[in-house]
């Protein structure tokens, strides 16, 4: 890589994370070129030039900071062994999300969306990568328990994505309904726990009667599935 290529590389960099930053502390209102330039510490011309647009740097910066939050958690979450455990993930990374103004991001790039049409876009794909993430540890997961012939991953996750999204904004509002939201997590998670600790005899039981329950008695199971 020439010297050249490195530069404009670490200024890019710059005026990402620039973006993230304006957009956390002084909102959407306040975010320009200007004020991203200048917490990027570079001249505001250069966000023209590597971005052709603050909108396109808006975007552009909603998934980096996608890219780089859900490389920090990938390792973790190829981790998790249980749905209880991936509950307790969920909480862990909720509560360091928050503290480290993520939250407050999210919440930016969401009201931002009506009024820069790159940004809507953007943060769905950032979304996404967290979806993809999350449905690959259910399909792990659910293949060890009862529940996984009745579940679908994929739509499983973008439910657990949203729930925590709306967790995050809701909190804004009311701190002590989102705190009893996630209480309720954590009594789900103990409740998933105690389910997943059954034996064999006992989750053949659980799996029978959630075949009846929904009106699959006498159908078998999927091709391939338990």
């Amino acid at each position: 890589m020439s010297a050249g290529t490195a530069k404009a590389r670490q200024t890019r960099t710059k005026l990402l994370e620039g973006a993230l930053r304006t957009l956390t502390e002084q909102g959407i209102a306040k975010t320009s070129a200007r004020t991203v330039a200048a917490a990027a510490g570079v001249n505001q011309a250069l966000v023209f030039y590597h971005f052709g647009t603050v909108d396109e740097l808006l975007a552009a910066a909603c998934q980096y900071g996608a890219e780089q939050t859900v490389a920090r958690y990938r390792e973790r979450l190829a981790e998790v062994t249980s749905l209880s455990e991936l509950l307790a993930v969920g909480r862990e990374i909720h509560e360091r999300e928050r503290d480290g103004g993520h939250v407050a991001l999210l919440g930016q790039l969401l009201a931002g969306a009506p009024t820069h049409p790159a940004l809507g876009p953007a943060t769905a794909a950032g979304l996404r990568l967290w979806v993809a993430e999350i449905e690959r540890v259910l399909a792990r997961v659910l293949a060890r328990t009862p529940f996984a012939e009745f579940v679908d991953p994929a739509g499983l996750a973008r439910a657990v994505a949203a729930s925590f999204v709306g967790i995050e904004l809701y909190e804004g509002a009311d701190a002590e309904g989102a705190a009893a939201a996630l209480l309720a997590l954590d009594q789900l998670a103990v409740l998933v726990g105690a389910l997943e600790e059954l034996g064999p005899v006992a989750q053949r039981a659980v799996r029978h009667r959630l075949r009846r329950v929904g009106g699959r008695e006498g159908a078998g199971p999927p091709t391939g599935a338990p």
